[in-house]
């Protein structure tokens, strides 16, 4: 039987499914599914989708196999719902699954695409790049043999990675002008998620990239190594600017960190079982240390709970940017094939009861990298994306455009100033003195 018929035959037996279920009620033993949308398919529904699905197999401009245009079929149904829910094929779930764990299988090399050219940024080390002596500024020219000029540029990024064990042959050309060949073992590589440094021997300074599964207990262990070292903290930055966030768990044990008691973040969706709250622990990570949350418009997601709860709770000020606005929890769920689905289940609520869903954390100061021409930057935020979650609370803040210095890293500047200003900041950060900027008017 063709992979149509097939889908056929499924789709009109879950039809059926649903009619029967929506007329017997349900049991007493099992608790209540949500409820049936207004509109059931009928058979003539699952007939048209049997026709495009025939006719795009019969005439399309190229031969298309049928588990393509299956897959595909999914992806569309998933991903018009909105910007996170999506399928996972087999090795995409995989690959979610080893960033969720803080490591991924390649080389070990962060690139990027600038001027139709795929050119190293940076080394992870330890990394078989690292090892190879791959430098940043090297660009890639060919894989495999295949020559990277006129190809879809991330179908060859991808390429790079591959299972632990093999071989990826590359061709490079270095900075200064010659080209060689590298033959490179792919391995799996330990991706560093936190970085530290001492700014003005007192003040501490944290970048988070992601929250993978060892967020906060590598950051737990930094600060204890810090306090070792016999180094007194008298402030304290996290930066999260460009966090996409990641696992939520994480974040909130993040923020547990720096709470004594209260609500973290709460989640709302369909079912039951998204009906969550997480609350502090008692204990507290460096009491009354100032501290101050760095955030911009790629603010995202788990860090963009850390920023709300801290910011709710007067624990922290944050400083830079209204943040992206990803206010929508995505759940991954198996399939039997081994690939899965990741499925947009609930929003979230800061500790007073915000949504951020497509307006984002309102910074306590707004402070801006550099004035950006907005069609230059490239930038966007949740509200941006096409079929966005709507935010489902009455808000109608809105945050100014500041002009501000060029300074190199002009934020992180402002926020150690801050910090400096020890006659402000005594005790856990407040809005209420006086640095509350953006108040609506």
């Amino acid at each position: 039987m063709n992979i149509w018929k097939q889908l056929l035959v499924i789709m009109l037996s879950v039809a059926l499914s649903a009619s029967v279920q929506s007329q017997a009620g349900t049991s007493e033993q099992e608790p209540a599914a949500p409820e049936a949308g207004p509109a059931q398919l009928t058979l003539d529904d699952l007939r048209t989708f049997t026709d495009v699905f025939n006719q795009v197999r019969r005439n399309y401009v190229e031969e298309v196999d049928d588990r393509t245009l299956l897959n595909a079929a999914i992806s569309g149904m998933l991903s018009e719902l909105d910007p996170h829910s999506d399928y996972l094929a087999s090795q995409e779930y995989k690959n979610l699954d080893d960033t969720a764990h803080g490591h991924y299988s390649g080389i070990g090399v962060d690139v990027g695409i600038e001027d139709q050219k795929i050119v190293i940024k940076r080394i992870i080390v330890p990394s078989p790049a690292d090892s190879a002596g791959l430098n940043p500024g090297d660009i890639i020219t060919s894989i495999d043999g295949r020559p990277v000029k006129g190809r879809y540029l991330q179908d060859a990024i991808d390429e790079v990675s591959g299972e632990p064990g093999t071989t990826v042959i590359l061709e490079i050309l270095q900075a200064d002008g010659e080209e060689r060949e590298v033959e490179i073992v792919r391995e799996y590589v330990q991706v560093p998620t936190i970085s530290f440094e001492l700014l003005d021997k007192q003040y501490g300074y944290f970048r988070i990239s992601i929250f993978n599964r060892n967020s906060t207990t590598h950051l737990e262990e930094s600060l204890e190594s810090i306090k070792q070292d016999g180094i007194i903290l008298r402030g304290l930055i996290i930066d999260l600017r460009n966090n996409p966030g990641g696992v939520l768990q994480q974040a909130v044990s993040m923020a547990d960190g720096f709470l004594e008691e209260g609500l973290i973040v709460s989640t709302r969706g369909r079912n039951a079982t998204m009906q969550m709250e997480f609350s502090a622990n008692e204990g507290e990570w460096l009491p009354g240390t100032p501290l101050i949350i760095l955030v911009d418009r790629g603010t995202a997601s788990a860090s963009e709970v850390v920023a709300g709860a801290l910011q709710d709770h007067g624990r922290a000020l944050i400083v830079g940017e209204r943040t992206f606005g990803k206010g929508s929890v995505q759940t991954v769920l198996p399939l039997r094939n081994g690939a899965g689905i990741k499925l947009t289940t609930a929003r979230y609520y800061t500790p007073s009861g915000r949504s951020i869903q497509a307006e984002g954390i309102r910074p306590d100061i707004v402070v801006e990298p550099m004035e950006v021409v907005e069609s230059q930057d490239g930038r966007i935020r949740e509200a941006d994306l096409d079929r966005h979650l709507e935010n489902d609370m009455d808000v109608k803040a809105v945050i100014p455009d500041v002009p501000v210095s060029a300074q190199d890293d002009f934020p992180l500047h402002e926020a150690l100033s801050i910090l400096k200003g020890a006659g402000i900041l005594t005790g856990n950060i407040k809005s209420e003195a006086g640095l509350h900027v953006n108040e609506e008017k």
